[in-house]
């Protein structure tokens, strides 16, 4: 009797997606709030540029656990950063001035990188695809549902970290083993290591802008990573990598009935 090789669990079960500089532009519009920051606080201290984001990076470093990621974590530690610089002179105009610039970053539209769509869809013809972003909650539901891609995820998932114990927790419920897992996201500490020190696999899609945080990781088998310039050549490196675990050069078609929700 001739025995059957089972390739099942040596195939890509699901691909997921960052949000934020991912699908769409987020870093952009931080960096534009950190130079209206240092045009407030400019009028009080003598610090500009490198040091001043510094001593904002560290203030935000320190917040992390307390108040998260995002638009409203970034404000409250702008305004922390500005009360310790100006030795508590900074006027309540100005910190109001601060408040009202996390107000409108978080009212901006939701603006789609290029190709994504196309990008998410193509991708969603063949494997089951979730989005796994972090953030403030309200925000990226917001964003999320602004985005117009909310109906080709399988499943989505706002959380505080991403990190191995967020991404083992989500490979257990979607009960898939990280082998059959790859990660796409423009962040190596947040979207790539985790996945990858999991046995999973990244694909790195470097944004033009990445805040220092999300910049410092180390990726443990780099052989598990592939890095891409644009999303339009996402589909083709997933199948390498599918094909490569398989150990074939058969190249399947996409399933036109399958959508991945």
């Amino acid at each position: 009797m001739r025995a059957v090789c089972d390739t099942s669990h040596m195939t890509l079960k699901m691909i997921g997606f960052d949000g934020d500089d991912t699908l769409w532009r987020s870093e952009d519009y931080f960096a534009q709030a950190q130079t209206t920051f240092e045009s407030i606080v400019a009028p009080y201290v003598d610090l500009r540029g490198d040091a001043l984001h510094q001593r904002l990076y560290a203030v935000e470093k320190r917040n992390i656990a307390v108040f998260g990621y995002g638009v409203k974590g970034m404000a409250l530690s702008m305004i922390e950063t500005a009360i310790e610089i100006t030795d508590a002179r900074i006027a309540a105009t100005d910190i109001h001035r601060i408040v009202q610039l996390a107000q409108s970053m978080l009212q901006h539209p939701v603006e789609l990188l290029p190709g994504i769509r196309e990008a998410v869809e193509r991708v969603a013809s063949r494997w089951p695809v979730v989005l796994i972003t972090k953030g403030d909650l309200f925000h990226q539901e917001a964003k999320v549902r602004d985005s117009g891609l909310a109906d080709l995820f399988h499943r989505i998932e706002i959380v505080s970290e991403k990190d191995v114990g967020t991404y083992s927790r989500l490979l257990e419920e979607f009960g898939i083993d990280a082998s059959q897992f790859a990660m796409v996201g423009n962040a190596l500490r947040s979207d790539i290591a985790p996945v990858v020190r999991l046995g999973g696999y990244g694909v790195h899609i470097p944004y033009h802008l990445t805040w220092v945080h999300e910049r410092e990781a180390d990726v443990a088998e780099p052989s598990r990573m592939r890095t891409l310039a644009h999303a339009n050549g996402l589909y083709d490196v997933l199948d390498e990598i599918e094909r490569g675990m398989t150990g074939t050069g058969t190249r399947p078609e996409p399933d036109p009935a399958h959508r991945g929700n």
